[in-house]
């Protein structure tokens, strides 16, 4: 039988966690993916990006928190609600699939980094990115947000 990613109440699905052969992998609290629940907007917005990344890249990106199922209050992540925030570690040079802050020169890749990040603004739905590493185009600084950006993605009304 085919396996179903599981699916809360919002008809938002869990990012599927260890896909083979992914562009990316995922992090985040909770763990096991219990804060990885997605709106079809934002699950499209990831999908176009990981492949656009497969395209120039063999670095997995890192996603972390998204929304719990249901919605509702989500800790310090007052904006991971609706299933239309993400937040997305920043890469490393090593290719660790590890945290890394702006701070970090020598570990930290800005270049790629800035590459990541104008794939998710290349994207239509995308409407803002939260990085305090504001050397790259498009982003805005946001308290705590130095070793991960945060996109916010626009869905359309039905």
């Amino acid at each position: 039988m085919l396996e179903v990613q599981p699916k809360d109440s919002r008809g938002f699905f869990m990012i599927p966690q260890h896909p083979e052969g992914a562009g990316y992998y995922v992090y985040g609290t909770p763990t096991n993916g219990a804060g990885q629940y997605g709106h079809p907007a934002l699950l499209s917005v990831l999908f176009f990006v990981e492949r656009e990344w497969l395209a120039s890249d063999t670095r997995r990106f890192g996603i972390g928190n998204i929304s719990l199922a249901n919605g509702g209050e989500y800790g310090k992540h007052h904006s991971h609600v609706n299933g239309l925030q993400v937040d997305v570690r920043a890469l490393r040079l090593d290719g660790a699939e590890a945290p890394v802050t702006r701070f970090q020169h020598g570990i930290y890749d800005r270049a790629s980094t800035a590459r990541l990040i104008a794939i998710f603004r290349s994207h239509p739905s995308v409407h803002q990115v939260l990085f305090n590493d504001t050397s790259i185009p498009g982003v805005m600084p946001w308290d705590k947000h130095d070793d991960h950006f945060h996109v916010g993605v626009r869905a359309a009304i039905k």
